[in-house]
């Protein structure tokens, strides 16, 4: 069995999760259309390993209304078996998420972890060598 390869670049749109845009001034009752629409993607296939990123750079000032949004989109992925990814959130969108105790993959930020042991980050002149 064989097939023709076709010239040029392996087409790669499986591998590249679909993009929800979230824009604002949001709302409390705001929150059917932007699930109803990831629904829509998770169930389209073709995101890679079901994941949905979405951008969060539009929303605004964060406050309640956001954080309701996102919990209610985290919880409509994983029913679907898929998840979400923020991109581009703010530090107080952040900082607000973490203090109500929500986790989310954010897109493009590297993984917090503690420095390596023994490693010391400047030296000064005239300090005793380890």
């Amino acid at each position: 069995m064989s097939y023709a390869s076709t010239p040029g670049l392996p087409v790669v749109d499986a591998m590249t999760p679909p993009v929800l845009v979230l824009s604002g001034p949001l709302t409390p009752d705001g929150v059917d259309g932007p699930c109803d629409e990831l629904r829509t993607l998770l169930d389209g296939g073709g995101g890679a390993g079901r994941v949905v990123v979405c951008d969060v750079g539009g929303l605004g000032p964060p406050g309640l209304a956001a954080v309701n949004l996102l919990a209610r989109l985290q919880l409509t992925a994983r029913r679907r078996g898929g998840r979400i990814r923020l991109r581009d959130p703010s530090p107080a969108l952040c900082a607000l998420l973490d203090l109500v105790g929500l986790r989310f993959e954010t897109e493009g930020q590297p993984e917090q972890r503690e420095p390596p042991l023994g490693v010391q980050e400047a030296v000064e002149p005239g300090d005793p060598a380890v």
